[in-house]
């Protein structure tokens, strides 16, 4: 995923305008954070007041701070971020007028603006994050447009061009729709804890910490990446951002060490793609997720952290059947830190986290304000250095630095959302989610196990291009009411979806994932997705484990039934990793193996129990 980087990075040769660019970064990043911090105390804001003033501080971090090859093209991002912000401007200062709209634009100077609002925000997404998020949503906007010239079922009445651009711009079901929403009041808040966590000293804590459980094992650089990963993942959501930030440390390790270049980059590449199912932030997914069920978020986390240990497990079970095959040994004494200094490190994540789950499963307050305190004390503890001295004359740039990584992240979020907004927008005003839905539920004969297969294809084409939260929104939107319709209950139809639009993280042809760390390691490519897809190996099988034994998604509720579905499908993963690494053995008992393997993972629990006694 392209994003936009800060100025500091932006070329230069004179240090001095470099500096001051950097603190102008900063300036509006600060004044980014501010905000969607304020918005967690400041009480009801007007959504058309909130939505446009988020989307007008992400464009310069799209629009100004990306390096361009012209000084057209720069002009040109000039032009672009200046007519957003005066869109967007225009939409908040007007709120109660177009609230009486009802939707419907009325001129041709609205018309203008909803046309500009649109443009702005798909060549934003361009941007961002390449061509097929907004490709996608221009094809959606030019089947709203034009689909009642679409012959047969798959066609639409027409709707009145006031009516149709005016509900995606001035209302709340397009660009300031409830995905919006979510990323301006949730995400960006926990985009910001992340960033405050990582500033300071919480992403060496990980590292410590990891590497003091699991260096001294056996491939233990390799398991101290998988551990790492989980923790870094748990906060940042993105897989790319994890390759990067464990990676550079993991993979130089593993490869001191002795390790095959492309199984180091396959292990950095798995792990680092189960930050995006790992609770509490799940690439925004259980946030999204969250709306869209109208549920809980703390019921999403609550589903989604079994599978998310399962995941992880299973890269771990892959790690040790390789270390057998290439002889991996453990990290050297001298580089697993002290018990000393991992608990010197330790409070600069663990305080945070303990305030973030206190907040919120202990004093049920929203994840907003949990996350919103959670930032609080991180940022304190930016005033300390690693052995809980003052560090007052480091503060301003750890803090700056803070701010320009969260809005960085935010803007780029809100580049993916928005545009995705469009996409549900149209949906949603032409109805072809349920022409859809209709296709899938004909085309699978009206059986589960078939429209689940073809929902996994749908994401994994999808999910090629367009990111991990798109592709989810977009494949809920269409095959969720499928999947419900034929009995699977609504968490598990939307868990199942985004676990799939994961595919491609790992997957050829695209492995975004991969194709990172096989670059950091130096290691063909193909190789590393060969490896990395037996390791993942769970990013396969867990989905439709979980469709076999729900329980597994209801730890709370039924906690003897998730023990023993978490404890079956563990033994799944064991012996499908048996039969994809184990290459010493012969091919009848890797076959057996593996036929085994899925008979444990995808047979109900309670079924399975009732065989064996």
């Amino acid at each position: 995923m392209n994003s936009a980087p800060s100025s500091a990075s932006s070329p230069t040769g004179n240090p001095s305008r470099a500096a001051a660019l950097t603190w102008a970064a900063g300036g509006l990043a600060l004044a980014t954070v501010g905000f969607h911090l304020w918005l967690v105390f400041s009480g009801l804001v007007p959504n058309l007041i909130s939505r446009p003033v988020h989307l007008a501080l992400a464009l310069p971090w799209v629009f100004l701070l990306l390096p361009y090859r012209t000084w057209a093209g720069r002009l040109a991002g000039v032009a672009l971020c200046l007519a957003g912000i005066a869109a967007c401007a225009w939409v908040a200062l007007n709120r109660a007028a177009l609230e009486d709209q009802y939707g419907s634009l009325e001129g041709g100077f609205q018309i203008a603006v909803s046309l500009l609002l649109l443009g702005i925000v798909l060549e934003m997404a361009r941007r961002a994050v390449k061509l097929a998020l907004p490709a996608v949503a221009l094809l959606a906007l030019a089947y709203g447009l034009f689909g009642q010239y679409v012959p047969g079922r798959l066609g639409h009445p027409g709707f009145p061009l006031e009516s149709f651009l005016g509900t995606l711009t001035i209302a709340e079901g397009g660009i300031w729709g409830p995905l919006t929403g979510i990323s301006v009041n949730i995400v960006a808040v926990f985009v910001i804890f992340g960033a405050a966590i990582s500033a300071g000293l919480g992403g060496e804590a990980f590292m410590a910490l990891a590497t003091r459980l699991a260096g001294r094992l056996e491939a233990g650089a390799a398991k101290v990446s998988v551990l790492a990963s989980a923790l870094f993942g748990s906060i940042s959501g993105s897989a790319s951002a994890n390759v990067a930030s464990t990676g550079a440390i993991t993979l130089p390790a593993m490869k001191r060490l002795g390790y095959p270049g492309s199984f180091a980059a396959a292990v950095e590449a798995t792990a680092s793609t189960g930050g995006q199912i790992m609770p509490p932030l799940m690439g925004a997914g259980a946030f999204v997720m969250a709306e869209l069920l109208r549920t809980r978020y703390t019921a999403i986390v609550e589903a989604a952290f079994y599978p998310a240990l399962l995941f992880f497990l299973a890269v771990w079970f892959g790690i040790s059947l390789f270390a057998g095959r290439y002889g991996l040994k453990a990290m050297a004494a001298e580089e697993i830190p002290a018990w000393r200094r991992v608990a010197r490190l330790s409070p600069f994540f663990l305080v945070p986290f303990a305030i973030l789950l206190w907040v919120m499963f202990a004093a049920g307050r929203t994840p907003q304000y949990a996350a919103a305190l959670a930032t609080f004390a991180a940022t304190a503890l930016l005033l300390v250095d690693a052995r809980w001295r003052p560090a007052l004359a480091g503060f301003a740039p750890r803090l700056r630095d803070a701010a320009i990584e969260a809005a960085r992240q935010i803007a780029v979020i809100a580049s993916i959302i928005i545009c995705a907004g469009i996409v549900i927008g149209v949906l949603n005003q032409t109805g072809l989610g349920v022409k859809i839905t209709s296709a899938i539920l004909t085309l699978s004969g009206g059986s589960l196990y078939p429209a689940l297969l073809l929902t996994a294809l749908a994401c994994l084409i999808l999910g090629m291009e367009v990111p991990t939260t798109a592709a989810y929104v977009i494949c809920v939107s269409v095959a969720g009411p499928a999947l419900q319709k034929l009995g699977l209950p609504p968490l598990q139809a939307h868990l199942f979806v985004f676990w799939y639009a994961l595919l491609s993280t790992i997957t050829p042809p695209v492995c975004g994932t991969v194709f990172i760390a096989a670059g950091m390691a130096q290691a063909p490519w193909l190789k590393v997705a060969g490896q990395a897809m037996r390791l993942g190996l769970g990013l396969y099988v867990v989905p439709l484990a979980f469709v076999a034994s729900p329980s597994l998604l209801d730890p709370l509720g039924a906690p003897f039934w998730a023990v023993a579905a978490f404890a079956k499908t563990a033994l799944g993963l064991w012996l499908l990793a048996r039969a994809l690494v184990r290459e010493d053995q012969t091919w009848w008992l890797r076959l057996a193996s593996a036929l085994a393997g899925i008979a444990v993972a995808f047979v109900p629990t309670k079924g399975l129990l009732g065989l064996a006694f």
